[in-house]
């Protein structure tokens, strides 16, 4: 069972002044395991007190995957001039004991950001501190039908970060999967409003929709034979498509609503089109049910 951190290590464990007396230890040595971000300043330094509260944050916001130096250059002359440092601020990354990247100068904060996340990422890390892969971890115990184990991992992830659709989205997916609709409708109607439509989140709530209709889905054979004794009798047309969607037969499901919305676009109030949109919704942008759904559909709005 994958294991998260509980929290971000203590700021004295991330970012540190460090002197000519102890830079081989603290930046040459740690940079072995973990990359170190070095930044040369001076209480002088305008910039500097603009750069450095910026890049601290940005180390603190990675979890540990990077940790930082702060160098006085007015007390450590010689180290800064080891280090070719000709301006302030200057900035260093150093991984396994050597310089990787760096920059001069204040930068904005998208920019500081993307130079740390650059770090890790050279470094072969995790910018997000690791939940990325605990993220992939979790839809992979999905995939293999272990639920309750991506539920529980996906709610851990949550308490790590709260904003993370595909976590509330996976952990609403697994009480799916464990046929709890009632707690997979709870977790979304949680999801804070600033994530709320993304596409992990509006994916979740279709598949949900989906769900509960299929827990009232008809016999597929039933459904099929009124179609057939009456090809007009549309909501037998609309139950066959739900009860094959409910069968596992999306691209079926599909095909009928299709000829739905073309005998009769208005009927139900446009319901054909809304539950082919559902099942859109439900299924990765890519899918080629999805592609050549919306393929036809076009070729039929616009025709």
């Amino acid at each position: 069972m994958l294991e998260l951190g509980n929290s971000t290590p203590p700021a004295d464990d991330l970012i540190q002044d460090v002197s000519e007396a102890n830079f081989m230890e603290a930046v040459v040595d740690a940079s072995q395991t973990t990359p170190i971000i070095v930044d040369f300043w001076a209480p002088w330094c305008g910039p500097c007190k603009t750069l450095g509260p910026a890049l601290e944050a940005a180390v603190k916001e990675a979890n540990g995957a990077v940790k930082m130096a702060k160098i006085n250059v007015d007390e450590n002359q010689m180290i800064s001039g080891q280090m070719r440092v000709q301006s302030i601020p200057t900035v260093y990354a150093f991984y396994q004991g050597q310089p990787i990247d760096g920059f001069q100068g204040a930068l904005p904060g998208s920019e500081i950001k993307a130079f740390v996340d650059r770090v890790i990422e050279a470094a072969g890390g995790s910018a997000d501190g690791g939940l990325s892969d605990a993220i992939e971890a979790a839809e992979q115990m999905l995939t293999e039908g272990a639920a309750a184990d991506a539920a529980e991992t996906f709610a851990a992830i949550l308490g790590e970060d709260g904003m993370s659709a595909p976590s509330y989205s996976g952990l609403a997916r697994a009480y799916m999967a464990l046929d709890d609709l009632d707690q997979a409708e709870a977790v979304l109607n949680g999801v804070p409003a600033e994530i709320s439509d993304t596409p992990e989140i509006d994916a979740a709530h279709a598949q949900l929709a989906l769900a509960r209709q299929a827990q009232d889905a008809g016999p597929l054979g039933e459904l099929l034979a009124a179609v057939e004794a009456d090809e007009n009798n549309h909501q037998a047309r609309f139950d066959y498509a739900q009860a094959l969607h409910a069968a596992g037969q999306v691209e079926e499901a599909v095909e009928q609503l299709l000829q739905l919305f073309r005998r009769d676009r208005e009927w139900n109030e446009g319901a054909a089109k809304e539950q082919l949109f559902t099942i859109f919704d439900a299924l990765k942008a890519n899918d080629p049910i999805v592609l050549n759904g919306r393929r036809k559909l076009s070729s039929m709005i616009f025709a």
